[in-house]
């Protein structure tokens, strides 16, 4: 049995790997959170780390010693890296700094597959579409330069060190449990709230006309686990599923599964300052590697994002 040590473990895409690879019946997963968490059944150890913490964290890795380490803790909201530049860099390159420090001293040394994003990209030009792994950064949010700068530390830690650091770059992934201030749960919250009579039946949207390359997480967290092995140290892979979908056309989707009629409303303090208009990847070496491709469609992403926050609210309404 493998070893995993997740960082950012009780967060969005975390408790989904988590999930996943202890029902696999062949990883015994360590999970590491900056604040207490609730018990979790597919966590064997929770602990609290502060990853700015450096010898916090060099001396949890020295005890528990992991075969793999899974670095998806991160400061994630593009939002909020604007408002707070400076946090967001700072936060997300040194607590990946300190992850690598500890890693590269233990023998033999973990895979560490370091979590980027498709952000790191960030412009991109129509004759550029979809995004290989060659396409070069040119990242529009504070957000994104963290990922970039993520992702170059692990190339360098591999070249300089040979730390087998694995580098994945996900596109837009959602799907249930993720916070309401994505985009997509977001909307799928109001339309649960309307459905509630927690709120009045209206959707408050952004900019709906930009279009995006869709994964459901749990699509994302399989092909963590396939690349985490030691014949991947070294390379980068897009995680994608090669269509963009207009946002206009899942809020669409959305609304034909709501159970009450809605109206949609823009927003004006949901447009970001900058956007990419269209983003789509090619996970064309991902799945020359592994065999990987996307397996759950939107549509069920979508009922299952729903169903998620119906599940949420429903007791908020009973004991009001």
């Amino acid at each position: 049995m493998r070893r995993a040590l997740i960082t950012g473990a009780s967060g969005f895409v975390g408790s989904h790997l988590a999930e996943r690879l202890a029902t696999s019946g062949q990883w015994e997963v360590i999970g590491l959170s900056a604040r207490p968490s609730p018990p979790s059944p597919f966590v064997a150890q929770h602990l609290v780390c502060d990853l700015l913490n450096a010898d916090l964290v060099r001396k949890t890795l020295a005890h528990w010693r992991p075969d793999v380490i899974f670095h998806l803790a991160a400061v994630s909201y593009v939002p909020r890296s604007f408002q707070d530049p400076v946090g967001t860099i700072a936060n997300n390159m040194i607590a990946q700094v300190h992850v690598l420090e500890a890693a590269r001293t233990l023998q033999p040394p973990p895979i560490v597959v370091v979590v980027s994003s498709s952000d790191a990209y960030g412009l991109v030009y129509e004759d550029e579409l979809p995004v290989r792994e060659t396409q070069p950064f040119r990242p529009l949010s504070p957000y994104g330069v963290s990922k970039a700068g993520q992702d170059l530390l692990g190339l360098q830690y591999y070249l300089a060190y040979r730390l087998p650091v694995v580098r994945v770059r996900p596109f837009t992934h959602i799907g249930p449990g993720q916070s309401e201030r994505f985009a997509i749960s977001g909307f799928a919250r109001q339309i649960a709230e309307a459905e509630l009579g927690l709120a009045p039946p209206v959707l408050l949207v952004g900019d709906l006309e930009v279009e995006r390359d869709l994964l459901d997480v749990r699509d994302v967290v399989r092909a963590y686990e396939l690349l985490a092995e030691e014949r991947f140290a070294g390379e980068v892979f897009n995680i994608a599923s090669g269509r963009s979908w207009r946002l206009s056309d899942v809020v669409e989707r959305l609304l034909a599964l709501a159970r009450v009629r809605i109206r949609v409303e823009q927003d004006p303090g949901r447009l970001r300052p900058v956007d990419v208009r269209v983003l789509r990847g090619d996970a064309s070496a991902l799945h020359a590697a592994t065999g990987w491709r996307p397996e759950i469609p939107l549509e069920r992403t979508l009922l299952d994002t729903l169903d998620y926050w119906r599940r949420t609210l429903r007791p908020t309404r009973s004991s009001d």
